[in-house]
């Protein structure tokens, strides 16, 4: 029986901040910018969520 690449679970990428880099191709620079940007994006939404309930709650108590 033959293994194939594509049967073999892959491993999930990681970025470590100040990692060597040298090591690492284009294309797994590009898909760590990606996720390092998705995370940032997710960052913010919870950040505008926060501040939306603190306002809230701010406004609500200063009645």
């Amino acid at each position: 029986m033959k293994m194939e690449d594509d049967d073999r679970p892959k491993k999930k990428i990681a970025h470590e901040i100040g990692a060597d880099l040298s090591l690492i191709s284009v294309e797994e620079l590009r898909e760590r910018i990606k996720l390092m940007q998705e995370e940032i994006a997710r960052l913010e939404a919870d950040i505008a969520k926060k501040q939306s309930s603190k306002s809230a709650a701010d406004a609500f108590f200063k009645r």
